[in-house]
């Protein structure tokens, strides 16, 4: 018996350990981000480049004009100079299967940027940040502001719903989040929305566009009567800044003030939004610090390039539709970021006191 134990064991001393193999640093990796046009991802990019080659490595940092096809290009580039770790905000989250086909026939580990690459098995980590929270601080802040909870029927507020774009993965559960936390409001009749449009294929915007947005707020303005003098408004739900910017542009137009314009939510604390709330034209933005999940991104190329497994605090909410529904293979390991309520009361620890933003700029 000993015998029979002492040769199992030597065979099982010969069986070579696996590991992931390292990554020599001289080997770029691939950043790609939708457009230099959106303040946020100019931002996000300058961060990422900045911290990974603070961290060592070589960047090639692209942007892609929001142009779908110009990013697929960008990437099919980068896959062939021999890059090893690509990450990704994709324009259209469901754009980008075909090209990462030969992403995954290559070993390179992917890690999306933010919003969700879908419909794709090549998605090796996704850093974002908390989006369903998103929407839930945005609607507990209106919860708060209009007194919701002692409201009732008979003295109801009114209110409108804009959404994103719908290629992108993350304008669902920003919308849905800030949706299911106001829809018992609706239920009761405590919230009214007298354009009737609640769904988000009503409410989305697409490409984010502040212009679609002015315009759309342009035509409910004309279509409800609303006004100072017309049919009360008391909010506008915008799922995010460029969103918010667009229905502020709209409300301004129509003579609104800072003395009686609707609270209007925002995320991402863009230049000219927080301007706005300094002027009393928006009431809140979502700061979600890209410093921070830069830092995320950064610590997961480290470790995949250490041939390391990287940091996850989520494996269940994120199903990029790659496989089956049910197959827990479609979660992709994520790492969520918690978001902020920023505010004329806390924009300056938020935003200056912490180098975001220097203070002359938002004057």
């Amino acid at each position: 018996m000993k015998k029979i134990v002492a040769i199992l064991l030597a065979g099982l001393m010969v069986v070579p350990a696996v590991f992931a193999k390292k990554i020599d640093k001289s080997i770029p990796v691939g950043v790609s981000m939708p457009t230099k046009d959106l303040q946020r991802w100019n931002q996000d990019g300058a961060n990422m480049k900045a911290k990974l080659e603070e961290a060592g490595y070589k960047v090639d940092l692209q942007y892609a004009n929001n142009d779908v096809a110009t990013q697929i290009s960008q990437i099919e580039n980068m896959l062939t100079k021999g890059d090893k770790v690509l990450v990704i905000a994709p324009i259209d989250g469901s754009s980008l299967t075909n090209v990462l086909k030969t992403a995954k026939k290559k070993k390179v580990q992917v890690i999306s940027y933010d919003r969700l690459i879908m419909n794709s098995d090549a998605v090796s980590y996704y850093a974002t940040f908390d989006n369903y929270k998103v929407g839930t601080f945005q609607a507990n802040f209106l919860i708060e502001k209009l007194g919701l909870k002692t409201r009732t029927a008979s003295n109801p507020v009114t209110m409108e719903f804009f959404a994103g774009d719908p290629g992108d993965n993350n304008a669902g559960f920003f919308f849905n989040g800030a949706y299911d936390a106001l829809k018992p409001y609706i239920d009761k009749g405590v919230i009214v929305v007298p354009s009737g449009q609640k769904s988000f294929a009503q409410v989305a915007t697409l490409m984010w566009s502040s212009e679609t947005a002015q315009s759309r707020m342009e035509n409910l303005i004309a279509a409800q009567g609303y006004g100072p003098k017309g049919k009360k408004l008391d909010a506008v739900c915008a799922s995010n800044d460029s969103t918010a910017l667009g229905v502020v542009n709209a409300l301004v137009g129509a003579n609104y003030t800072a003395d009686n314009i609707p609270i209007v939510t925002g995320q991402d604390c863009d230049i000219a939004n927080v301007k706005n709330m300094l002027k009393g034209l928006q009431a809140m933005s979502i700061f979600k610090d890209t410093r921070t999940l830069a830092d995320k991104v950064v610590g997961m190329v480290d470790a995949i390039m250490q041939g390391k497994k990287p940091p996850v605090n989520d494996t269940t909410t994120y199903n990029n539709n790659s496989l089956n529904q049910k197959d827990p293979k479609s979660y992709v390991k994520s790492y969520l970021c918690e978001p902020v309520v920023g505010t004329t009361d806390n924009y300056k620890a938020l935003l200056i006191d912490s180098g975001y933003y220097k203070e002359s700029e938002l004057r």
